[in-house]
């Protein structure tokens, strides 16, 4: 087979269409091996990509895109759709610093019909579509593309309950590989499993009703005719939950076999008078037996051996704070039998899978629901035990209405690890956890900590279990810590910021992973002739107003470096202090975090120098906030 000889002429869609089915085979495999090598060098989310690259060329094959509209849901499964929709030649930017988005980005492309990176999301935005259709008239088609465990997401549920009682015509493809980023749990997950296939449900329905309601029978045959089709619909048709809910059901079908699906798929384009769902079974990360063997694994990867699978190692081997995060739990937990473990759909993720092992019986992976997580963990609570719950930063931001009702009114001791708290890097703006400060730091009794090593987070998760009450919230990065040396039993930590180094008229106060770069300033700062005291805040919530009373008093200025938003950030928190403390004079503050902005994908180091947070960046930006370098931008 050539490499890419039939690829190299589809520029979009309509190029696609103008193979004959039988060719449409070889260009899903020239997709699979061109996609596998791009992703080897970029690192990105091949496993869901190339699961459903055989149902995306149907999809593009029959419908007419961009016009009709096609809704990806989470959106790392759309590799295959940029590549048939204009952005081959730029695949290889993927998830780079000015390159291409790793997930559907609505300015990016017009064939992008919705921005997405959350899940659950297609179902309810193609509702909206095709009502909008329909009040302008229009005659599109709408399709979702939902799977990867999105359809047991509340959201989606609300979207089908909506579907229904609509009768909106549009399609949902549901594609169904059985795994999220780990395997799917949940009774969706289960129902779906025992979905047997036999597309002859409507043949048999109308065989009996033509071959009785032909004859001259009476209301009890036509009774017993719609006890048939009851049955027919549970027996030869597990999918009766759609049909009840008003969704005509069709599959379950080979989501490999592209005649099939085109031939499917033209039949719902030409017409589809009411909301159908068309399930579809895909092998997530087919054609690569790595990633076949070893889905999870392959996700989400960085760079690797397309001919061996082995991850290419870079930077420090320093552990990552997930791993110290279910190291230390395992620990406690070895302890401590009231602690339980929760999270969505992200065992592997958020390394709690040595806890699953260790403790089955005290594990909760409740799905793609993190709205169920947090009340869930409500009811742990409330029955003495001690819930830890483990979510992505940008993930918390889905359960705000159940931290504050369910969580925090009633003061509920419940311990959240915030993984990928600040920049994440390539997975961009969707995924970018820049928020958590901002909104948790409104709600009232909680309290809110950022370690600044691995060590550091071990301490804060026995001083959060076994000496806070109430809501507790611990952020930390993604990525490798610093290479400190772990306490063997490590000791809780005091409510008030450390000062690491004493200086006089400027303190440098740094929350969180910020600190490597506050530190490098400093050094950087003394040797221009300043000598700034360092402190590490360690608590966003609650502030130690005496510390920060004195501290202010000492100092004329006053610089935060956070891994958050600047709106309603760490930084503003202390510029709020300010005003309810009786001070002679209150210092001149800079703040530096993340800008009122949406910061884009790309390598970490990249963003920061991007951003002006970098060590030269930030040490000058100090120089002019102090009049240092005045006279020397004078000169120049």
């Amino acid at each position: 087979m050539s490499t890419t000889k039939l690829l190299e002429t589809i520029n979009s869609p309509l190029d696609l269409k103008k193979l004959p089915v039988d060719k449409l085979p070889q260009v899903a495999d020239e997709i699979r091996e061109f996609m596998i090598d791009v992703v080897s060098r970029t690192g990105g989310h091949l496993a869901p990509s190339l699961g459903v690259i055989d149902l995306t060329v149907a999809l593009h094959y029959c419908y007419n895109t961009p016009t009709d509209k096609i809704v990806w849901d989470v959106g790392h499964q759309a590799y295959a759709h940029k590549i048939l929709t204009g952005r081959r030649d730029q695949f290889h930017t993927i998830r780079q610093y000015g390159g291409l988005s790793g997930f559907p980005r609505h300015s990016e492309s017009e064939y992008d019909a919705l921005s997405a990176g959350h899940a659950s999301t297609s179902i309810s935005a193609a509702l909206g579509m095709a009502a909008g259709r329909d009040l302008k008239k229009q005659k599109h088609s709408v399709v979702a593309v939902i799977g990867d465990g999105s359809l047991g997401g509340g959201l989606a549920l609300e979207g089908l309950n909506n579907l229904g009682s609509m009768a909106t015509g549009m399609t949902i493809v549901l594609n169904d590989n059985k795994m999220s980023i780990s395997k799917n749990v949940g009774a969706i997950s289960r129902y779906l499993t025992r979905v047997l296939a036999d597309k002859r449900y409507n043949k048999i329905k109308s065989e009996i009703w033509d071959l009785l309601g032909g004859s001259n029978v009476g209301k009890n045959i036509r009774g017993l005719v719609s006890n048939i089709d009851y049955t027919l619909k549970n027996i030869v048709v597990p999918g009766k939950l759609f049909e009840d809910m008003g969704i005509r059901y069709l599959g379950p079908i080979d989501g490999h076999n592209i005649s099939e699906m085109v031939e499917i798929f033209r039949s719902l384009k030409d017409f589809t008078p009411a909301p159908t769902l068309v399930h579809v079974i895909t092998k997530k990360g087919k054609g690569y037996s790595f990633a076949e063997n070893n889905a999870t694994k392959y996700h989400g990867i960085g760079r690797f051996s397309k001919d061996t699978g082995d991850v290419i190692k870079c930077g420090t081997q320093a552990p990552t704070y997930s791993d110290i995060f279910g190291k230390t739990l395992v620990e406690m937990a070895s302890s401590r039998p009231d602690i339980v473990a929760i999270t969505a759909a992200m065992r592997d993720g958020t390394k709690l899978s040595e806890f699953n092992e260790a403790f089955p019986q005290r594990f909760f992976d409740v799905g793609i629901a993190e709205s169920h997580a947090v009340t869930f963990a409500a009811g742990l609570a409330l029955k003495g035990m001690k819930p830890v719950v483990a979510l992505y930063s940008t993930f918390l931001q889905r359960t705000y209405d159940q931290l504050i009702h369910d969580i925090a009114l009633d003061d509920l001791h419940v311990i959240f690890c915030i993984d990928r708290a600040g920049l994440v890097g390539d997975d961009g703006p969707t995924h970018h956890g820049a928020y958590d400060i901002s909104f948790l730091r409104t709600i009232p009794g909680v309290t809110i900590m950022a370690p600044r090593d691995e060590n550091q987070l071990r301490r804060m998760m026995v001083t959060a279990v076994d000496h806070l009450k109430g809501p507790v919230f611990i952020r930390y990065p993604r990525g490798c810590g610093v290479g400190v040396e772990l306490d063997s039993n490590p000791e809780a930590i005091e409510t008030t910021p450390e000062i690491i180094s004493k200086g006089k008229n400027i303190a440098i106060i740094s929350i969180g992973d910020f600190f490597c770069t506050a530190r490098s300033v400093c050094d950087a700062l003394q040797q221009k002739g300043l000598s700034p005291t360092l402190v590490d805040a360690r608590f966003a919530k609650p502030l130690d107003i005496n510390f920060y009373r004195k501290l202010f008093s000492e100092n004329r200025f006053i610089v935060t470096m956070e891994n958050n938003s600047l709106c309603g950030g760490f930084g503003s928190s202390l510029l709020e202090l300010t005003s309810t403390l009786d001070l002679e004079k209150v210092p001149k503050f800079l703040n530096l975090g993340l800008p009122d902005q949406f910061v884009p994908h790309g390598d970490s180091a990249l963003l920061y120098k991007e951003l002006k947070l970098d060590t030269e960046s930030i040490t000058e930006r100090i120089g002019r906030f102090t009049g240092l370098l005045k006279a020397e931008m004078e000169a120049a």
